[in-house]
């Protein structure tokens, strides 16, 4: 996809080329000639609405996350072990649906890896949880108090011999692996190698390539759920980059919550200085992810700079810095940062109307934050989105999530620039609602 005098190119015209890749997507055969039209349409409404036009409707685009399992008659269980099942909730949950972007199979992972990993970050259903939920975060300090010079001075390093063996078993003799900046001489070779004949250490990496062989099937299998819904209904992947905000990285599975948050009292300059170390890692993630899969968009999830979670004056030193460093490192290399900001940010909306960020660069996509102010603060500047709530998919009615989608069209959605979506990822629904969702957006979004 990458030209060759891609360096030269500026970042609006590196984002044009990714932009005219994914809406003619190389290698992929549309099985109808209305399946490419519809994909040829549905792509063109994203771009638009990214550069504050006023496409020919306002494109839907729910988070999803089990609702696919829940809606087809399998348990959450059934959609992580079994692809023959995961692949036809998620088909079924397409064609009846017909959304305007892509649930990608993927995210829902592969758990006979992580159980053959022995992972153990997360409980997921049939491991921890009942077959019918989705899976759990557990939180703890994976990253110690006392490890962030290891992190900063060698964050491939500390990955290796500190973070995965805590968070996977099988992997716990890697703690005993000396660092591999320690070749550099013939007569060093020998001793640096002698870790790898250890007996636990080989079985170790054993597992890990029987994981690696698994991984090759699962892939294959998610390849083939994806590339189907695509060719046959004209859906395009568009959540198929990923990064995160520096400050989350850091604070969701590394630190933890509290830990972080006495961190910025306790060690605000070691802190500071991992969040910088975090930057060009988050930037070299989403472009690398995203162009692996060919799409401009990189989805960045927002944790812990809702309102509540620290001062505003914390969030101006601690968060927003890093995160909008990244964004501009994305934008740079012709990516459109797809930012879902969780919780409200209704305090936090001048920074994401920040000047320094360039117009019609970005998708802000919202939960529970005041869509009128987001209205007054972003529009005309950057496209957003979301804030249907997940409780009327629960306790809603389906004249109720009209009525709600009407008046949140009326009021935000009438300027181009919008993209509905649900305020959460969707596990649990009523198909009628969630199906008056779709129609209401149908209905009202047209200009």
């Amino acid at each position: 996809m990458l030209t060759e005098n891609w360096a030269s190119l500026s970042p609006r015209e590196k984002r044009e080329e990714r932009f005219k890749s994914w809406m003619n997507p190389p290698g992929v055969e549309f099985a109808t000639p209305e399946a490419r039209q519809a994909y040829q349409e549905r792509t063109q409404i994203l771009k638009d609405v990214v550069e504050l036009k006023k496409p020919s409707r306002v494109p839907i685009c729910p988070f999803i996350g089990f609702f696919p399992a829940n809606y087809a008659g399998i348990t959450a269980e059934e959609a992580m072990y079994d692809y023959d099942k995961l692949g036809m909730a998620w088909k079924k949950y397409h064609r009846d649906f017909q959304p305007d972007s892509l649930a990608s199979s993927f995210m829902i992972g592969p758990a006979p890896i992580f159980e053959k990993l022995d992972y153990r970050m997360y409980r997921w259903p049939g491991h921890g949880t009942p077959s019918h939920t989705p899976y759990q975060f557990i939180e703890a300090e994976y990253m110690r108090e006392d490890e962030y010079d290891l992190l900063i001075n060698d964050p491939s390093g500390f990955w290796m011999r500190r973070y995965l063996p805590r968070v996977f078993g099988v992997l716990k003799a890697w703690e005993g692996l000396p660092p591999l900046t320690d070749i550099v001489e013939l007569p060093f070779v020998g001793a640096c190698v002698i870790p790898y004949g250890i007996p636990e250490i080989q079985e170790s990496f054993k597992t890990l390539l029987e994981a690696g062989s698994m991984a090759m099937e699962w892939i294959a299998a998610i390849g083939a759920i994806d590339g189907e819904t695509t060719a046959t209904l004209g859906i395009p992947p568009v959540l198929a980059g990923f990064c995160k905000a520096p400050f989350d990285y850091l604070a969701d599975t590394l630190r933890g919550t509290q830990p972080i948050m006495l961190d910025m009292f306790r060690r605000p300059e070691k802190l500071l200085k991992a969040l910088e170390i975090l930057v060009p890692l988050n930037i070299d993630l989403g472009v690398r992810t995203a162009t692996q899969n060919n799409a401009p968009f990189v989805f960045m999830p927002l944790h812990k700079g809702a309102d509540g979670f620290m001062s505003d004056r914390d969030f101006a030193r601690f968060y927003w810095p890093t995160l909008k460093a990244v964004m501009l490192g994305l934008i740079e290399e012709g990516l459109v940062p797809y930012v879902f900001v969780e919780g409200g940010y209704n305090s936090r909306l001048d920074y994401l109307a920040d000047p320094d960020l360039p117009e019609g660069s970005i998708v802000f996509m919202f939960d529970t934050t005041d869509m009128e102010a987001v209205k007054a603060k972003l529009g005309g500047k950057q496209c957003f989105g979301g804030n249907v709530p997940g409780s009327l998919f629960r306790a809603g009615s389906p004249a109720q999530v009209e009525e709600y989608v009407k008046n949140l069209l009326d009021k935000v959605g009438r300027d181009g620039g919008f993209i509905l979506s649900t305020g959460t990822v969707i596990d649990e629904a009523d198909p009628a609602c969630f199906k008056s969702l779709m129609e209401a957006g149908r209905k009202y979004g047209t200009y």
